[in-house]
């Protein structure tokens, strides 16, 4: 990993660095339509973003979920979560992953460092932890794969954009 990262839990002056990320993730998806994230056909406003802040936020202090960010050139640069499932008790006990590494600082290891800081974590609050993939990123399945997580089947068509379709690969992690 070049440079020095650092590994934290999700801080309120974390906002700024990831609703600037988030928002250019708009950009990278118009120019890479194959980019696995999913976005609002909008950009969200500011107070929008706000309110999902203070949702992880008030997630992490139920114990509904757990988040970790990546530090790098004194900025925030990525963010793993891991949301309960759903409230239903029969459920409870699997999280769902999502993470986001900006595109400036991919390649360089902060992704796996990011989502093993976030898996740790996890183990205190989930058994299982879920996540889905297009299933032509490499890339993401071999890290993920790489973490434990195994492949328990494909959604055809998952994803439509542009006209394209896009296969999505549910993968499971049994902690």
């Amino acid at each position: 990993m070049e440079g020095k990262v650092d590994f934290r839990d999700l801080a309120w002056g974390d906002f700024e660095d990831l609703v600037g990320n988030y928002y250019s993730y708009y950009e990278e998806l118009s120019e890479t339509p194959s980019l696995g994230l999913i976005l609002f056909s909008e950009k969200p406003s500011r107070a929008a973003e706000m309110e999902w802040f203070a949702n992880v936020f008030s997630g992490i202090l139920r114990g509904e979920q757990v988040a970790s960010v990546a530090v790098a050139d004194g900025r925030t640069v990525g963010l793993a979560q891991v949301h309960r499932k759903g409230p239903q008790e029969d459920i409870a006990h699997v999280g769902h992953l999502g993470i986001s590494v900006h595109r400036d600082y991919r390649g360089r290891g902060i992704g796996s460092a990011l989502l093993a800081d976030v898996l740790a974590k996890a183990r205190k609050h989930f058994e299982v932890v879920e996540l889905t993939v297009f299933r032509e990123n490499d890339r993401a399945r071999h890290l993920y794969e790489k973490h434990g997580f195994q492949s328990v089947g494909t959604v055809p068509r998952a994803v439509k954009r542009r006209g394209k379709y896009y296969d999505e690969e549910l993968m499971v992690l049994v902690l």
